[in-house]
Parts: C-alpha cells; structure tokens; sequence
C-alpha cells in the first residue's frame, strides 16, 4: 500500500473525527444519521493512521507530497 495522504489531510481527517464523536456523544446527533457518522469518523481515524484513502486510487489522487527521485 502507497502513501498517499498528506499531514495536512490526515489532520484534518481526525479533527472531524474528534468534532463528529464530541456531537454523538453529547446527544447534538443522535439515531441512524449519528450512528452513520460515528462509523464515518471511525474509517477517517483508520484512514488517517494508515495514511492511506482507498477512495483516492480510483481517480488517482494524492495529497502526499512527492518525493523527487534520485540519479544513480
């Protein structure tokens, strides 16, 4: 798996995380739509510690900041 999210999404990533936990969990969402949101913020935390985002391969995008090759 190649890295490819930067520091400033991964941040990001978590702060929604924080901010969609913090709602749930002081009853501002509640139901199916907290519940679906908890999950999201979940897959963000997970995304965030692996730094990688299945969802960025297909279009191929990466907000990891490319490394430029050495010459041999």
């Amino acid at each position: 798996m190649k890295k490819n999210m930067g520091t400033a999404d991964r941040v990001i990533r978590v702060i929604i995380a924080i901010i969609i936990a913090a709602l749930y969990f002081t009853n501002v969402i509640s139901g199916a739509l907290g519940i679906v949101l908890l999950v999201l913020a979940a897959v963000f935390v997970l995304t965030s510690l692996v730094s990688f985002c299945p969802l960025y391969l297909p279009f191929g995008l990466s907000t990891c900041p490319r490394q430029e090759k050495e010459a041999a």
